[in-house]
């Protein structure tokens, strides 16, 4: 599907500390309607620096479908109520999706 830009399907991705943050932020990206669909998986292991060391923890990823349009709302959604200090906030166009699921999508989020 080619959608034009405004409506194009995109995936923003976050991780949280624990499951109940992490539920707690897709419920409420739903109901704020800034996502269609959101999908939470634990067990993510994460290894990164911070402050000069090098951590390791178990994170839970969030990826929530939205579109272009929704960009400036759910990320600054996000960044407000994430409880991290600096807020993984990572946003992907994928090229081609299902026409239909990308329509849902759209028609979710207005």
């Amino acid at each position: 599907m080619t959608p034009d830009k405004s409506t194009e399907l995109l995936i923003v991705v976050t991780t949280f500390a624990s499951l109940e943050d992490a539920k707690k932020m897709a419920h409420q990206l739903i109901e704020g309607q800034l996502a269609a669909c959101v999908q939470i998986q634990e067990g993510v292991h994460s290894i990164y620096r911070w402050d000069g060391k090098i951590c390791e923890e178990k994170e839970v990823l969030l990826s929530a479908k939205t579109i272009a349009d929704k960009w400036i709302d759910i990320s600054s959604f996000i960044k407000i109520h994430h409880p991290y200090d600096l807020t993984e906030l990572i946003a992907y166009a994928p090229e081609k999706y299902e026409a239909h699921y990308g329509k849902w999508v759209e028609s979710e989020v207005k």
